[in-house]
């Protein structure tokens, strides 16, 4: 599976634009997902555009919780690519998303895709499970980072976390992955990366992982 960050707080392209909110592209050979819309639409477009990734090319809308810095790029993406989009039950989405499914509890979303389910009736966090790998994609972690853990192991071993962790200090808990690539609101980047060097994968607007 392939992910790349289109939004962050931090770029490492030199040509593209950093801004409070995260998005992210998911490639998994069955899917191609985008993960939360960022904060605004035309710079969402923008770094897309910069990464030579079409908007044409994404079959779903992932949004993770109901907060301007993930959805606020959703209805400019809509206008260029009307597409499914799966969100929290309650969560605002423009008139313009007419094929929208609401997430209370853990589900299928796809194949070799899943919803943890709205943890707190608030966020969703994105499971994609290929061969034996498990990857989870967090948008800001309210719910706390071992909540979700937890709801995505009734799907399998979560090998590897990406996202917002938001002031997850917790650090037992990455010990049981195999990587971790905290990205927008995480307050502690960088005592992550001091005690897990070896697991610590960069973030930022232009990171590409392959898992």
């Amino acid at each position: 599976m392939k992910i790349t960050i289109i939004y962050d707080n931090t770029v490492c392209h030199p040509d593209l634009i950093p801004d409070w909110g995260f998005a992210c592209l998911v490639e998994t050979g069955n899917h191609t997902l985008l993960f939360d819309t960022g904060a605004r639409g035309r710079l969402l477009l923008n770094n897309m555009k910069t990464l030579g990734i079409s908007p044409h090319a994404i079959d779903m809308v992932f949004l993770s919780h109901d907060h301007f810095d993930h959805t606020g790029g959703l209805q400019d993406f809509l206008s260029v690519q009307p597409t499914k989009v799966v969100a929290p039950a309650g969560c605002r989405v423009p008139p313009t998303a007419t094929d929208v499914i609401g997430i209370n509890q853990p589900m299928q979303i796809g194949d070799g895709l899943y919803s943890t389910g709205a943890l707190d009736d608030f966020e969703q966090s994105l499971v994609i499970r290929q061969d034996d790998r498990m990857v989870v994609v967090v948008g800001c972690s309210h719910p706390g980072v071992g909540r979700i853990l937890e709801a995505a192991s009734g799907f399998g071993r979560v090998n590897t976390l990406v996202g917002g962790l938001h002031g997850f200090n917790d650090f037992p808990l990455i010990e049981t992955l195999d990587g971790v690539c905290p990205t927008h609101c995480t307050q502690h980047i960088t005592e992550i990366k001091q005690r897990f060097p070896e697991k610590y994968l960069a973030g930022g607007a232009g990171t590409v992982l392959q898992l």
